[in-house]
C-alpha cells in the first residue's frame, strides 16, 4: 500500500479512527519536512515500535523568531515523501498553515503553551525568545489530532527533548515519548534540514564544532570534570570563522547549569557559521 498524504486535520482523525477500530499502535513524528537520515532513523524506529507510523511534515512559523529563515526554510515534500515512504510511514500529515491555525490574523492571539521560563531563558530559548513556546503549541496539536501512543524526538534537539518529555509529565498527554539518537555525517558534522545551507568551504568550518564537544568528551573521560576546563578545551578547537552562541554543561534530570562534571551530564553547542546557525550536544559518560 503506498504511503498516504493527508492536508486536513478532518480526514486525519478519520484514518486514525479507523486505525483504532483494527486495535493498531501509533507512532508518531513530528517534522518541518526538509527530510535526512537523522529524520529517517527516527522514522525507522516509530515503525519498529507501533503499527502505523505517522508524521507531520510542517513548517511552523510560531516556533520562528523575528529574522529567522521561515520564508526560506525548505520545503521539499515530494522528496519527503520517497524518504518517508523508505522508512515505513503509513501516513504523511501535510497541512496548511490556515489548516493548524485556521483565521488567525495575528499569533498573539493563539492560546499558546507556554513551558517554564526558567527553562527557556538558557541555551537555545535565550536567543530565540517564544520558539519553545511554538514547539510546545504545535507538538500539543499534533499530540491531539494524532492521539499518537509513541512519538519519536530526535536527541540533537536536545532542549526541545527535554521540554517535551516534561510538558506530557506536567499535562497529562497519554503518549510515551521515545528519545532517539543524533546522528550525524561521517565526517561528525550533526545532521541537520539547515546543513543544506552551507556552502562546501563553511562545512569544513562547521566540523569544528562537533571537533569541539568530541575533545570536551575525551578530556572528561580522562578525569577532567572541572567545566571551566572543559569549556576552554572546547573553545580552542572552534575555527575563528564560528561565531560561539553558547556552550553549556546541564544536569540531564533538571536541565540546570553544574559547576563539575558528572555522568550523565550534557554538553550543548549552539554556534553560527556565516547565516546558518546550528546545535549540537553529547551526553558526558565515562
Amino acid at each position: 500500500m503506498s504511503i498516504a498524504v493527508v492536508n486536513e486535520i478532518k480526514s486525519l482523525r478519520e484514518i486514525v479512527k479507523n486505525y483504532r477500530k483494527e486495535g493498531k499502535t501509533i507512532a508518531l513524528v513530528p517534522t518541518m519536512g526538509c527530510l535526512h537520515e537523522g529524520h529517517k532513523s527516527l522514522m525507522q524506529k516509530a515503525h519498529s515500535i507501533a503499527d502505523v507510523t505517522i508524521i507531520s511534515v510542517f513548517v511552523n512559523p510560531i516556533q520562528f523568531c523575528p529574522g529567522e529563515d521561515y520564508d526560506k526554510y525548505p520545503r521539499t515534500l515530494d522528496a519527503d515523501k520517497i524518504v518517508a515512504e523508505s522508512a515505513g510511514v503509513d501516513v504523511i500529515f501535510a497541512p496548511s498553515v490556515n489548516e493548524m491555525y485556521p483565521g488567525l490574523q495575528k499569533f498573539s492571539d493563539l492560546t499558546m503553551v507556554v513551558p517554564p521560563y526558567e527553562l527557556t531563558d538558557i541555551m537555545c530559548g535565550k536567543s530565540r525568545v517564544g520558539h519553545f513556546d511554538g514547539v510546545e503549541t504545535v507538538v500539543s496539536k499534533l499530540f491531539n489530532i494524532v492521539q499518537p501512543d509513541f512519538a519519536c524526538f530526535g536527541m540533537k534537539d536536545i532542549q526541545q527533548l527535554f521540554l517535551i518529555k516534561k510538558m506530557v509529565r506536567d499535562l497529562n498527554f497519554p503518549v510515551e515519548i521515545i528519545p532517539c539518537p543524533l546522528v550525524r555525517e561521517e565526517s561528525g558534522l550533526a545532521l541537520s534540514s539547515r546543513n543544506k545551507y552551507l556552502s562546501d568551504s563553511d562545512k569544513q568550518i562547521a566540523l569544528s564544532i562537533s571537533k569541539a564537544i568530541f575533545a570536551i568528551r575525551d578530556l572528561y573521560r580522562a578525569g577532567v570534570t572541572d567545566t571551566k576546563k572543559l569549556f576552554d578545551a572546547g573553545l580552542t578547537n572552534l575555527h575563528k570563522n564560528v561565531e560561539l552562541e553558547y556552550l553549556e554543561f546541564v544536569d540531564e534530570n533538571t536541565f540546570k547549569p553544574v559547576d563539575v562534571v558528572k555522568s550523565n551530564t550534557i554538553c550543548a553547542i549552539a554556534a553560527r557559521v556565516g547565516n546558518v546557525r546550528l546545535i549540537d550536544n553529547i551526553v558526558l559518560e565515562v
